[in-house]
């Protein structure tokens, strides 16, 4: 077995808009979201050496064994190629830099990654379609990361629907010390609607290039993360007062993002730095950019 590492960078993406409707009788709720592909990204490295499936994780806190999105990946595309036992004859190196428990799919998109790679290692030939088939395995979130660029998500979210990539913006992403569970995030909002109605986000306008005109971003997750976590709408001000032009949170969060005007990003991110702020400066990708980033 020949030793050529192959190297993926899947990257993170943003909602521009997240709704979300009653919870399901299978636990998840209905969901209309705009997905975003942002340059900020993860890179994996995959190396065919003979033994056992093994994970090197080089990030603190993040598990390197089957809990792992991506041993999850491994495991079941290995099922889908009928083969029997554990994942074997591949060493994947994860270096990560896309923030955890931030509402920017990163764990989602290394599976995604982990797919595209093992797929190849493998010489699986599976395509994207049944790369994604795959894909709704392991999360709501993790199919998109084998479309990329704009799209359209409903039900549970992943089922996709390309639109037209929305236009190059500067974009910042903050995230703060702490980070919100998936499954707090939305438990608030069924206990906040069910108690006294949730209040709804202020939303914001934002011109993506489209010729319908403007984009509503809003989020009805931000809020009730935002009543149990004040920083959120602290973030949010900050950005507004420093020249962004449209501010939300991302999917559960904890993460904002602001889009800015060309050249006034980089000035703010020097004022919007806080000892216990990750302020990080990117900018949307087309699907074509993130598809060759994750080696599609």
């Amino acid at each position: 077995m020949g030793a050529r590492a192959m190297v993926v960078r899947p990257t993170a993406k943003i909602n521009l808009m997240l709704r979300v409707g009653a919870a399901r009788p299978d636990g998840f709720h209905d969901v209309r979201t705009l997905l975003q592909s942002i340059a900020l990204g993860d890179r994996l490295t995959l190396t065919p050496r003979r033994g056992p499936f093994a994970l090197m994780v080089r990030a603190p806190g993040l598990a390197s064994d089957r809990t792992n999105l991506i041993w999850r990946a491994a495991e079941a595309l290995w099922r889908a190629m009928g083969r029997d036992g554990e994942p074997r004859d591949v060493h994947v190196r994860l270096d990560k830099q896309i923030p955890m428990a931030a509402g920017l799919g990163g764990g989602s998109a290394d599976a995604a990654a982990a797919l595209v790679g093992l797929n190849a290692i493998w010489h699986a030939r599976r395509s994207r379609a049944d790369l994604i088939r795959v894909a709704r395995e392991l999360g709501s979130d993790v199919p998109f990361f084998l479309l990329g660029g704009t799209a359209l998500g409903v039900g549970r979210g992943d089922e996709l629907y390309p639109v037209d990539d929305v236009r190059r913006m500067e974009v910042v992403v903050i995230k703060p010390s702490f980070g919100v569970a998936t499954a707090d995030a939305y438990r608030w909002l069924d206990e906040d609607r069910a108690h006294s109605g949730a209040r709804p986000a202020a939303p914001s306008s934002l011109d993506v290039g489209w010729p319908g005109g403007p984009l509503t971003l809003a989020n009805d997750l931000q809020a009730p993360v935002a009543a149990r976590h004040p920083m959120i709408d602290e973030i949010r001000s900050a950005c507004l007062r420093e020249g962004a032009v449209a501010v939300s949170m991302s999917g559960s969060g904890s993460a904002v993002f602001g889009v800015f005007p060309d050249g006034v990003a980089r000035k703010a991110i020097r004022r919007l730095q806080r000892p216990d702020w990750l302020v990080l400066l990117t900018r949307t990708i087309g699907r074509r950019e993130a598809g060759r980033r994750l080696g599609l």
